[in-house]
């Protein structure tokens, strides 16, 4: 099986990512101690867990006999390397963020009580600690030394695929047939290289190969049975300086969101493939609150301009990258037109370099506004990373509501799930009518897969999960 994608690489497993095109690898290569199953959990490396009532301390009791690819033992030891390693300072880098797991493993004490059981006792309560750990892949501790030399060709797993051959053009693996979650359909994998997305079409047409991802939305139509379409949970959004400026005033940023139509920005910009976010997070995150969300109400939006002393209109600075998200000077024009009704003008800054974008923005020197994405599947993580004035993290710029930050305390030692679920419902609902962002959408994408397979889903997260792919064996491989 050929999966053809447009970006290609690995990288450091310990540093957090959300590029879906190398997750699907990861994920793959790796096992990790649960895994996410829509917007809940599902055991994998631990066959089951327990937290205490302040959820601080967690209990992991593993699979037994699971060994990595080199032979070694995926253990309690093992497991126990790979976190204390994740919350190392120099580890979980993502694009202008450093250190994203330490902030939640940091302090930790971890305790190994025999091969298959370990603790895990948090400096601070997370009862969320399970979005961390769906992304914390078990490494074989035997390539610690040759990843902290940055070699990344070395990746040893326990997980269902072991690469045989690493390329900047093409990465392969076979499949571990007595892999304790079970056998893979696919026996060996390929992930190839295409930036072009009609390259990828084409050759899924082709049957060159059995996979494509990101393919055009209109123009993937032809791929008939084939095409799969899911929504993204990446949110398109606008950060807002509410530290200074006229958007430190809540009633500006709340006039903001209520003189955009988000359908009409959709069928623009994006051609229609998209949905507006109908809360803060997507709707394929837990607790997300889903409703109508932020109406279109211009006139609203008028008299609060009003009230706040801009009845005779307001100029915004926009820092606006060219890529992630790819459309952002797009959404921007289209959103200056958009705001030019309700009297509020816009100039743009045009940023090229999106990784210095992105410091420039942790450093938290945005002008008024920024166009950004916010791509956490953790609920918690979106609201304590980037809502939260008391952590001012990466992403915060300057936003306060107490009575969020009350409902933070409150659900992240609420270890019952569905009482969590509520809260976070609660806090996206005051982020509504008190907006810290510009909410606007959620992308739909296209997978193309090569046969008929109606009952075909792609998982929550928008990551291939190739182990649970259906058996694309009938359709020639490239070679």
């Amino acid at each position: 099986m050929i999966i053809a994608q447009p970006r290609l690489g690995l990288h450091d497993p310990h540093d957090c990512t959300d590029a879906t095109d190398e997750l699907t690898i990861l994920h793959a290569v790796y096992d990790t101690l649960v895994r996410r199953v829509g917007q809940d959990f599902v055991p994998h490396l631990a066959q089951s867990w327990e937290v205490s009532t302040d959820a601080r301390q967690w209990t992991f009791h593993l699979q037994p006999d699971v060994a990595f690819h080199d032979g070694s033992p995926c253990d309690a030891d093992a497991v126990a390397a790979c976190l204390v390693r994740m919350a190392r300072e120099d580890k979980g880098y993502t694009l202008g963020a450093p250190a994203v797991w330490r902030q939640f493993l940091g302090g930790a004490q971890i305790e190994v009580l025999d091969g298959v059981t370990l603790t895990v006792t948090l400096a601070k309560p997370m009862a969320d600690l399970l979005d961390v750990l769906e992304q914390g892949f078990i490494v074989a501790p035997s390539a610690f030394a040759a990843l902290d030399a940055n070699d990344y060709d070395v990746q040893i797993g326990s997980g269902p695929y072991r690469l045989n051959k690493v390329s900047k053009t093409r990465i392969t693996a076979e499949r571990i047939d007595d892999h304790f979650a079970g056998s893979p359909a696919n026996a060996g994998v390929t992930w190839q290289l295409e930036v072009d997305p009609q390259k990828r079409l084409d050759l899924l047409q082709q049957g060159e190969v059995q996979a494509a991802i990101g393919l055009d939305f209109e123009k993937s139509r032809c791929l008939g049975t084939m095409r799969h379409v899911f929504l993204s949970p990446v949110a398109i959004i606008y950060l807002l300086n509410a530290a200074r400026g006229p958007l430190a005033d809540a009633d500006v940023r709340l006039a903001l969101s209520l003189a955009v139509d988000r359908e009409a920005l959709i069928a623009t910009v994006m051609q229609g493939a998209a949905r507006p976010l109908g809360g803060f997070v997507s709707p394929n995150h837990f607790g997300a609150g889903q409703g109508d969300g932020m109406r279109m109400d211009r006139a609203r939006a008028k008299t609060l301009l009003a009230a706040a002393g801009y009845a005779d209109g307001l100029t915004l600075l926009v820092d606006c990258p060219t890529r992630l998200p790819d459309e952002a000077e797009r959404l921007t024009a289209a959103l200056g037109e958009q705001l030019a009704q309700v009297g509020i003008k816009l100039e743009v800054f045009i940023h090229p370099e999106r990784e210095e974008y992105a410091h420039m923005v942790r450093r938290k020197e945005i002008r008024d506004l920024c166009v950004f994405d916010s791509s956490p599947m953790s609920t918690y993580r979106v609201l304590f990373e980037k809502i939260d004035s008391r952590v001012a993290g990466s992403w915060w710029q300057g936003y306060a509501n107490p009575k969020v930050e009350a409902l933070i305390d409150e659900g992240r030692v609420k270890t019952d799930r569905r009482a969590r679920a509520d809260i976070w419902r609660k806090a996206y609902a005051l982020l509504q009518e008190d907006p810290a962002w510009l909410t606007l959408y959620n992308p739909l994408r296209v997978i193309g897969l090569a046969g008929n397979h109606p009952a075909f889903e792609m998982p929550a997260d928008g990551v291939i999960d190739v182990a649970r792919l259906p058996d694309l064996s009938e359709v020639r491989d490239a070679g």
